[in-house]
């Protein structure tokens, strides 16, 4: 099992991701990505959690900022759009399906659980659910690896 290209969080790092979530931070395995200014801004998280439960979220968005400006695009009802852009665009399919798999392939690289078999997170591969995920995972991968989560950045207007 390869690891992911992220180092393991340091203690100021859960301190700061803790502080972001206004709870303690659990599972987390590695810092993402960051903000301009070096905030964690997407953890990965252990696909089991310490309690032993599962957790399909590989890619968590933490930094207040840009949670709320996914936030916002949720409220206006931007996944219908983007779920009509899917139903019509054959490539943008492909994309986001390759986009769902190579998730699950970061997620495997920390660690397998059988309940989480083939399923990622934003509602991948086949429809929008939540930008929340989808940013996360655009931020984390970067860009053009997420077609969705990359138009969905794009729209939320923020640059870390």
């Amino acid at each position: 099992m390869s690891r992911p290209p992220f180092p393991a969080p340091t203690a100021e790092d859960i301190a700061a991701v803790s502080e972001q979530l206004s709870r303690e931070a659990r599972g987390v395995v590695g810092i993402a990505a960051r903000a301009a200014d070096g905030s964690p801004t997407v953890v990965a998280t252990s696909p089991r959690l310490p309690d032993g439960s599962p957790f399909p979220t590989f890619y968590y968005l933490s930094h207040p900022e840009v949670v709320a400006a996914a936030s916002r695009l949720e409220a206006v009802g931007m996944m219908v759009e983007f779920n009509e852009m899917l139903a019509e665009d054959e490539e943008l399919r492909a994309a986001y399906a390759r986009a769902h798999e190579q998730y699950i392939a970061d997620r495997d690289s920390v660690g397998e659980v059988p309940e989480l078999a083939g399923i990622s997170a934003g509602g991948m591969p086949t429809r929008v659910k939540c930008l929340h995920a989808l940013i996360g995972h655009a931020l984390a991968a970067g860009p053009g690896v997420n077609p969705i989560g990359d138009l969905a950045l794009e729209r939320s207007g923020w640059v870390g």
